[in-house]
């Protein structure tokens, strides 16, 4: 069971049909303690729908969005080289191995974009780049009961000056977008894989894949650590770090098309602006 959020309401993909729940209250969703079996008896008397994928909305509205970092081997590489010149490479290794993750404060409903928005990237950085990322819907009380695909946008050349300045290199305008919509499930089975493509001018200027194997910690684990403590009233997203990163000679540009695959989620596509 898939569902989105569109400007006509909640739509339900079941078995290839698709049903509207205009009146449904995305918020009170992911406080349900069992959200599949809440939608199960909405869809009793929903009414069928011709879907449209150009109405769809990012799937969030009171949620906030947070990130793991460092959980792919790739993704610690990377940064570890992004770092040293400021002298922390070395933090980077020490949190792969270390038993905490590292967990941080990604983006508000209003900094994240849907499908077709716009990302952006930072007019002062000079290397930014996307990061794909399988993203988790966990509830209010902790459970993961969905999956999206998500894009943890990043000023790589800002956050290696000095990893104090994570938050300016990760959260601003359109720094993260969700979608297309969220796919409800306990599990996603390891060999799950994450594809990235990056055009420009129509053309394929990078490509990636990864498996959800390559992930050093599960998302049950990274979800526990983020509940640790704390509330989320109105659930929250959590995304699970990347295992693609482009090329150190690579960076963004306007314009640029940036295409997530993540079956059977499906596909987030956003255009890069330079803010």
């Amino acid at each position: 069971m898939k569902l989105f959020r569109t400007g006509r309401g909640a739509v339900v993909e079941k078995g290839g049909k698709f049903r509207l729940l205009p009146a449904l209250d995305w918020n009170l969703l992911f406080q349900k303690a069992d959200v599949a079996l809440f939608l199960q008896e909405l869809l009793q008397r929903a009414e069928p729908v011709v879907f449209d994928p150009a109405q769809l909305l990012a799937p969030i509205v009171g949620q906030e969005v947070w990130a793991a970092g460092v959980t792919y081997t790739r993704s610690r590489t990377a940064r570890m080289e992004e770092s040293k010149a400021a002298g922390g490479e070395s933090f980077y290794d020490r949190v792969y191995e270390a038993r905490r993750p590292e967990l941080f404060f990604k983006a508000t409903p209003g900094r994240t974009v849907g499908p077709s928005g716009e990302v952006g990237i930072r007019s002062d950085s000079t290397w930014s780049v996307p990061e794909p990322e399988l993203t988790l819907a966990i509830n209010s009380a902790g459970r993961i009961f969905g999956y999206t695909v998500g894009n943890d946008m990043s000023a790589r050349d800002i956050e290696g000056e000095n990893p104090l300045y994570l938050p300016q290199a990760k959260v601003y305008d359109g720094c993260c977008a969700l979608g297309p919509g969220l796919l409800l499930a306990d599990s996603l089975p390891a060999t799950t894989e994450i594809r990235l493509a990056i055009m420009r001018s129509s053309q394929v200027i990078f490509e990636g894949t990864t498996r959800l194997s390559a992930m050093k910690r599960t998302p049950e684990e990274l979800a526990s650590f983020l509940f640790r403590y704390n509330s989320f009233p109105s659930g929250c997203f959590l995304l699970t770090g990347t295992g693609i990163v482009p090329p150190n000679d690579f960076t963004l540009r306007e314009g640029d098309e940036i295409r997530i695959t993540i079956e059977p989620i499906g596909t987030l596509v956003n255009r890069v602006k330079v803010l």
